[in-house]
């Protein structure tokens, strides 16, 4: 949640776009953040100096996109249960998407891959798992998905400027990878960090009186 306090700067630049697109389906927009989200795993997949730059770009469409439905929902006075819902299941679909096409790219061992896609999952179910008991979605934690969204698309810079076809890696074996694969060890790392210390947070929850 490092980027969380940010979000009133961000929204300087959703509001105009917003305000301009506000008789827009905010649905669509969701929409077209998932399409982004395939579009970069696929592109991750694909690698190489081309494939990469589209990669990197339409990771930020789709952090753009995923920001913009929300404003736009709010702004038409659209939001809703069901809106939140669709919101929701579309980022989860999105992370597998682009931290997926990494993992089974040329930049990344499976094994880091999956790890990372583990970490990643169960830091938006323990969000959510906190809801489902009874105390409020919970969003605190070392990684959100801003925080997320940004390192993939430096992953993903520094990979394309320095080792664009993934020939180079770094550090001593047993512990070198490419550089986008650091990245993906990070998620792992930070991922199970930010589900665990989530779940202890709701665990203490229980605690509290209601």
């Amino acid at each position: 949640m490092v980027l969380e306090r940010y979000r009133g700067a961000a929204d300087r630049f959703l509001a105009p776009v917003a305000a301009r697109l506000i008789r827009v389906n905010p649905n669509a927009v969701s929409w077209a953040a998932l399409l982004a989200a395939a579009g970069a795993g696929v592109a991750f997949f694909l690698g190489g100096p081309v494939f990469l730059g589209l990669a990197i770009l339409l990771v930020l469409a789709n952090a753009y996109l995923d920001a913009l439905d929300g404003r736009i929902a709010k702004m038409a006075g659209k939001a809703s249960v069901r809106g939140d819902f669709l919101d929701h299941a579309f980022d989860r679909y999105a992370d597998v998407f682009m931290i997926g096409g990494v993992s089974f790219s040329a930049y990344c061992d499976l094994r880091v891959g999956t790890l990372a896609l583990l970490g990643v999952l169960l830091t938006s179910y323990m969000g959510t798992q906190a809801q489902a008991v009874g105390q409020g979605r919970r969003y605190a934690g070392i990684l959100g998905r801003a925080d997320r969204l940004v390192l993939l698309f430096l992953g993903g810079l520094v990979q394309i400027l320095a080792s664009p076809y993934g020939t180079v890696t770094w550090g001593i074996a047993p512990l070198a990878f490419e550089p986008l694969e650091w990245f993906m060890v990070a998620f792992a790392v930070l991922g199970h960090g930010t589900a665990i210390q989530r779940a202890v947070g709701i665990w203490r929850g229980f605690d509290r009186p209601a």
